[in-house]
């Protein structure tokens, strides 16, 4: 599965709209993002995410993982987010 990848400059409507279009393709999304910027970004998204999908029927819900990255050869500690239906 495509894992979409947030950064502090990231817009948050448009990382919901590539959210919602992959979640209606595959059932589910995960979004990862370094950093508390990056974070609150992706949180913005999953929010806004939600209300793309509610009309449908569909109440989304995030689950918050650690995961461990590496970025120009230096290990990094990234949140992924994994989105699915309630």
């Amino acid at each position: 599965m495509e894992v979409l990848k947030v950064s502090a400059r990231s817009n948050p409507k448009s990382v919901a709209g590539a959210l919602a279009a992959v979640f209606r393709q595959n059932g589910k999304a995960e979004i990862q993002a370094v950093g508390a910027g990056a974070v609150n970004q992706a949180v913005k998204a999953i929010a806004i995410a939600r209300g793309f999908i509610a009309p449908n029927g569909i109440d989304l819900v995030m689950i918050p993982a650690f995961s461990e990255i590496s970025i120009d050869g230096e290990e990094r500690t990234a949140i992924r987010f994994i989105v699915e239906p309630r």
